[in-house]
């Protein structure tokens, strides 16, 4: 048993297992008699989700993990040369980025049945940007042993980094035993001229290999640029057809509003016509009341007085 791999084991166990199976490969190395390394095994600190689903998304995605390390890396270079919009523009490539990154990570948590929540979605993408922005945070992330996410502040090192620096465990005495030790010669020395000639060949093939690095850094930045910029097109072009389409509805309606004004005008000319009318009837409607009134009250004197005169008639 080793360290290193139980500890690459014990990070892909969904935190809710860890102590169990850290407990079980912490009795595996007692009774193998291996003391440190039980020791060692036990002072494994448990991550949190977020720290844990970036350890995922570390074993799943480890290429693109190492090209956003390595991408910052070409980022923090390039700023020092660009211009405000080209900086700007470089700013939302990275932020898509660090979104389509912390997408994947959801994915490859959700089909271990662990659905991220958007606090943990956070707390990744906090960690992928600490990784793009400081080279120590990024061999950290890909370790894939995080205890606890990290995040960046803009200014020095990352925070969050894991304290615990994993060593090999004790090699046993028996093996080392059976490991013969090498004697230098002074036929193992490399001549000083075929040492140069090695390391002009290596570091020239290191700068060769940082350039294609590079180019192929730069051409995936100018393909995403461009489907940017396309999308963005592709969203101002709908956005101008439904200005268009609302400006014409609004005049639409303006010619309604108008209309409407209109015939509310000639109403409320007509309902004053019909108001005065109305006073004016009201009028001569009290006006025939009284006339009425006095008309049947002299009717009715009238009936009176004939009614005595014929009584008067028939007594004489």
């Amino acid at each position: 048993m080793d360290l290193e791999d139980v500890a690459d084991e014990l990070y892909e166990v969904p935190p809710e297992e860890f102590v169990a199976a850290r407990t079980a490969r912490q009795d595996e190395a007692k009774a193998e008699g291996d003391k440190a390394l039980a020791k060692a095994i036990g002072a494994l600190p448990k991550p949190s989700t977020a720290a844990w689903v970036c350890n995922l998304l570390v074993r799943a995605h480890r290429e693109e993990i190492e090209g956003l390390v390595e991408l910052g890396d070409l980022l923090r270079d390039a700023q020092q040369n660009l211009a405000g919009d080209q900086l700007k523009a470089l700013d939302v490539q990275r932020r898509q980025l660090l979104a389509a990154l912390t997408r994947q990570a959801r994915a490859v948590a959700s089909e271990r049945g662990h659905p991220v929540s958007t606090a943990v979605a956070t707390q990744v993408e906090e960690t992928l940007r600490a990784a793009m922005s400081d080279p120590g945070a990024g061999e950290d992330l890909l370790t894939g042993r995080l205890t606890s996410p990290m995040s960046y502040s803009g200014m020095g090192e990352a925070t969050g980094r894991p304290k615990l620096r994993l060593v090999p465990s004790p090699e046993p005495a028996a093996r080392r035993e059976r490991t013969p030790a090498r004697k230098a010669t002074g036929n193992d020395e490399e001549p000083a001229a075929d040492r140069r000639r090695r390391e002009q060949e290596e570091r020239r093939r290191a700068a060769e290999e940082k350039r294609r690095r590079e180019l192929a850094a730069a051409q995936e930045e100018a393909d995403e640029a461009t489907a940017a910029a396309q999308e963005a097109e592709a969203v101002l072009e709908e956005h101008r057809r439904a200005t268009a389409e609302l400006a014409s509805r609004r005049e639409e309606l303006q010619a309604r509003v108008e209309e409407l004004a209109d015939q509310l005008a000639e109403a409320e000319r007509d309902a004053a016509e019909a108001a005065t009318a109305l006073k004016r009837e009201e009028r001569r409607r009290a006006g025939a009341e009284r006339q009425a009134a006095e008309a049947a009250e002299a009717r009715d004197a009238a009936l009176v007085r004939v009614a005595q005169l014929s009584a008067d008639d028939a007594d004489g």
